[in-house]
C-alpha cells in the first residue's frame, strides 16, 4: 500500500482483505453515514469522523484505498485526520462506478447496502455485481487490538462512571430528562461529543415496561427504572453499562425479583462460557437458560459484538454459528420480559473475551442499586 498509514490502520486492511479474498471480491465499499449513526465504518478504515451527510471508503483488493464525499461535504469534518485519498463528487455513486468499470471489477462487496447506501448511489451502481457484506466485514473487524481495547476500557470507564453520576442524580418525582442531563453533561465533558444513545425504561413504582423511551420532561420517575446507557469515548468505541435502579424503600415485584436472579445466572454463566471457540449459538443458550427456565422470554438481542458502529456481527443469538475468538468485544443485555408484558429487566455489560473466559470491562456488581435516602 503506498500510502503511509499507520500500524493500526495497516492492520485492519490486512483484516478487511483477508475477507475480501475468501469472499473473491475485487473491491469493497464501506459505507458511513451520520444521519444513520452508522459513521465508525468509515472511521475504521479512514480515520475520518463523519460529523454531517455520508461517505464510501472504497478498498480495491490490489490498489490504494480511498474515501469519497458528495461535495456539499468538503466541510463538515475535520478532513486533516484521514490517512487516504480523498474525492469529492456531486454524486459519490457515479465516481465509484466510474472507477469500478475503469479497473473492470467484477464482484464488488458493499457494507451498508440494506441500511446506509443512498438511494441515489445504489442506482449509479447498476450494472455492477454487488455482493452484501455486512457480516463478513464486521467479522473481520471484531478481534480488537490493543489500541482498540485502549479505547474500549476508557469508553467502559467513561460509562460506568456515567452511571453513577444518574444514579446519583436520580430521586422519585424527578423528571427523566433532568436525571439523564447529569450523566449526558458528564458524558460531553469527558470526549463523548454527541456519540451517547441514552434511554430509559419506566413502569410503575413496582416494576418497569419492556419498551426503550427517550428521557423526556414529561415523564416523571417512580421507585423503579433501567437506564440504558451507551456511549462512544474519544477514540469512538461503542460500549453499554448500566444497572436498574430503585428506591431506598421500593418494593420490587415478584416478577422483577425473579428476573434479578436469572441476571445473576446469566453473569456467571457468561464467565464461563463466552472463550474463545465457542458459538455464539452456544453463548445465546447458556446466558438466557436462567430466563427461559423461570418462562420470561427475550425481547431485544441477547448480544452482539460492539466496536466502532454500536452494534456489530456476530450477534449472540440462536442459530449464529460464528466462533468467539480472543480479544473480541460483546455488549451483553438480556431482556427479560415476563408473560404478562408488563414486567421487565434490562441491564447492561460489555465483555472481553479472553483466552479462558468472558470479562466484564466494568467493575459494577450485578445488582439492583438502590439510590440514596
Amino acid at each position: 500500500m503506498g500510502t503511509q498509514l499507520s500500524a493500526e490502520l495497516e492492520r485492519r486492511y490486512a483484516n478487511v482483505r483477508a475477507a475480501m479474498a475468501a469472499n473473491d471480491l475485487d473491491a469493497l465499499i464501506v459505507s458511513g453515514s451520520e444521519y444513520s449513526g452508522f459513521e465508525g465504518a468509515v472511521t475504521y478504515l479512514s480515520g475520518f469522523q463523519i460529523v454531517h451527510r455520508y461517505a464510501y471508503v472504497v478498498v480495491p483488493s490490489d490498489g490504494e484505498p480511498c474515501i469519497v464525499f458528495p461535495t456539499e461535504a468538503r466541510y463538515v469534518g475535520e478532513h486533516g485526520t484521514s490517512e487516504i485519498e480523498q474525492v469529492f463528487h456531486a454524486r459519490p455513486g457515479e465516481e465509484i462506478a466510474d472507477r469500478a468499470r475503469a479497473a473492470r471489477w467484477r464482484r464488488i462487496g458493499v457494507f451498508g447496502l440494506d441500511y446506509i447506501m443512498t438511494v441515489r448511489d445504489y442506482r449509479a451502481l447498476d450494472g455492477l455485481e454487488l455482493v452484501p457484506f455486512d457480516v463478513e466485514f464486521d467479522i473481520a473487524r471484531a478481534v480488537k487490538s490493543e489500541a482498540e481495547l485502549e479505547s474500549v476500557r476508557e469508553s467502559v470507564r467513561i460509562n460506568e462512571r456515567g452511571f453513577e453520576v444518574f444514579l446519583g442524580a436520580y430521586a422519585p418525582g424527578k423528571t427523566a430528562a433532568e436525571v439523564m442531563a447529569a450523566a449526558e453533561e458528564w458524558f460531553v465533558a469527558e470526549g463523548c461529543g454527541r456519540l451517547t444513545m441514552n434511554m430509559v425504561l419506566t413502569g410503575t413504582d413496582a416494576f418497569a415496561g419492556p419498551e426503550f423511551k427517550i428521557a423526556r420532561r414529561e415523564e416523571v420517575l417512580g421507585e423503579f427504572l433501567l437506564p440504558s446507557l451507551e456511549v462512544a469515548g474519544p477514540g469512538m468505541h461503542w460500549v453499554e453499562v448500566s444497572r436498574a435502579i430503585a428506591a431506598p424503600n421500593a418494593t420490587l415485584s415478584k416478577d422483577t425479583e425473579r428476573m434479578v436472579d436469572a441476571y445473576l445466572e446469566y453473569f456467571e454463566a457468561a464467565r464461563t462460557v463466552m472463550r474463545p471457540g465457542a458459538s455464539c449459538h452456544d453463548v445465546h443458550r447458556a446466558v438466557s437458560a436462567g430466563f427461559s427456565e423461570r418462562g420470561y422470554h427475550l425481547g431485544h438481542v441477547t448480544g452482539h459484538s460492539i466496536g466502532m458502529t454500536m452494534i456489530e456481527f456476530p450477534k449472540i443469538g440462536d442459530g449464529v454459528e460464528t466462533e468467539l475468538a480472543e480479544n473480541m468485544v460483546f455488549s451483553m443485555h438480556p431482556h427479560a420480559i415476563a408473560a404478562s408484558g408488563q414486567d421487565c429487566l434490562y441491564m447492561q455489560d460489555t465483555w472481553l473475551v479472553t483466552a479462558e473466559r468472558g470479562v466484564p470491562l466494568a467493575n459494577l456488581p450485578m445488582q439492583v442499586f438502590r439510590a440514596a435516602g
